[in-house]
Formats: structure tokens, sequence, C-alpha cells
């Protein structure tokens, strides 16, 4: 990481509430909770973003605005803009390889398959950081749904419960 640099941190989602605490939004919902209640965001660079000094360092919070499948160009944007390298940015995302609740956090590697993630990397390159949260994934829970709509459905109470205790264990700057 350089030090005097800004730091990045991305959370991926779709935007508009009729995403709000689907499976695909946990990478709002973690940036949403590091950045805190009283955050106050605004719109630019295809992104609602948020700045914060944390120990002296510049942070950058960011939800983009493009849905997931084009966030790679808000995050390229927020990095020319801020002069943000690219070791200094954080991606978090859902990941339904894990168990609903597990994290990881890797740096580079396959996009797995993650349409945000592949925009991204096609965008900035690889070697950045990834935090992923694990949402499951239906045919080990042996549901018959098809992973595009289980990855737009919504968590139930008791798996948000879940998730929070996952936010809640986040700590990468701070």
């Amino acid at each position: 990481m350089q030090e005097n640099k800004p730091i990045l941190i991305v959370g991926l989602g779709n935007p508009g509430a009729q995403y709000r605490r689907t499976r695909h939004n946990v990478g709002f919902m973690a940036v949403e909770h590091l950045a805190g209640d009283g955050a106050k965001w605004r719109g630019e660079l295809f992104a609602k973003t948020y700045s914060a000094n944390i120990d002296g360092r510049r942070v950058i919070f960011a939800l983009p605005q493009t849905f997931m499948n084009d966030s790679g160009r808000a995050v390229r944007a927020i990095m020319d803009f801020y002069k943000v390298p690219i070791e200094n940015l954080f991606v978090i995302h859902d990941d339904m390889d894990l168990k609903l609740g597990d994290m990881r956090t890797k740096v580079g590697g396959s996009s797995a398959g993650h349409n945000g993630i592949k925009s991204i990397d096609a965008n900035v390159g690889r070697e950045y950081t990834r935090i992923r949260i694990g949402i499951d994934h239906p045919r080990n829970l042996g549901l018959p749904i098809d992973a595009a709509d289980w990855v737009l459905g919504r968590f139930t109470d008791a798996q948000m419960e879940i998730i929070r205790k996952t936010l809640n264990e986040i700590n990468l700057v701070g």
C-alpha cells in the first residue's frame, strides 16, 4: 500500500431500492456499514462516494451506480480522479462459492465468473485487494434456483443477522 495516497474502498452492488438487501448487494451493505451512519454520500464519477479522514489517511468509500456488470467504469474514474494506486484499492463483493457469512481476502486472482470483478479487472487490472463475502450457492443448499435469480433474491431476516455479524468483522483501516 502506498502510504501517501488515498485508500479506495468499493462495494459492489446494483443501484436502486429494488436491489436493497439482495445477495448481490452485500458489497454495498459492507461499504455503507464501514462508512457509518453519519456518512454524507454524494453523486460523482458514476458512483455515490463518501470521503473521510481516518487515522490521518484519506479514505474514499464508493458505491458504483453503473450496475454490477459495468462497475469497472466507475472504479477507473474514481481512481483516476483521486489518484488512487491499484494497491490502495479494496473491493468488497458477494461470493456464491463461500458459505453464508464466510469472508476471505486476497490480492489478484480470477473473477470466478463474477461480472463486477470482470469489469474491474478489465478497467484497472487485477492486483487489488478483494474481500469476498459468502452468500451460499443454491445448489449447495439443494435449491432448484438459477444462480442469477439467487443473487438477485433478498436475504431472509435470519440470513441478514449472519451478514451483519460478518460486516462487523471487517476492519480495513483505522
